[in-house]
């Protein structure tokens, strides 16, 4: 299993702009094979700081994803509205409760 978490850095003027693009981007990757999970949210004490959060069952899953045409027509949108700040994937042999 794979977690993944991308800040990005997003200019107010653009939010009203990306938010029917990014709904289409969770609809279509929420629905793709191997996605668990698949978030956009805004940090509440950083204005304009997107995380994105996304869990897949494998590798596989992820490299899939990244061939989508939604994941085309997404990047398309974004070009020049955001900045990618630091992305990261995790690996794990999958969720444990919170308290153990």
């Amino acid at each position: 299993m794979l977690i993944v978490h991308v800040c990005a850095e997003i200019a107010p003027e653009f939010l009203v702009d990306l938010r029917d693009v990014v709904s289409a981007m969770v609809a279509a990757t929420t629905a793709e094979p191997g996605c668990i999970t698949y978030a956009f949210t805004f940090d509440m004490l950083t204005p304009g700081l997107m995380r994105i959060v996304e869990v897949w069952h494998d590798q596989a899953a992820l490299d899939a994803h990244f061939k989508t045409p939604h994941m085309a027509e997404f990047q398309a949108a974004i070009r020049g509205k955001l900045r990618i700040v630091s992305g990261e994937k995790y690996l794990t042999d999958g969720p444990r409760p919170l308290r153990e």
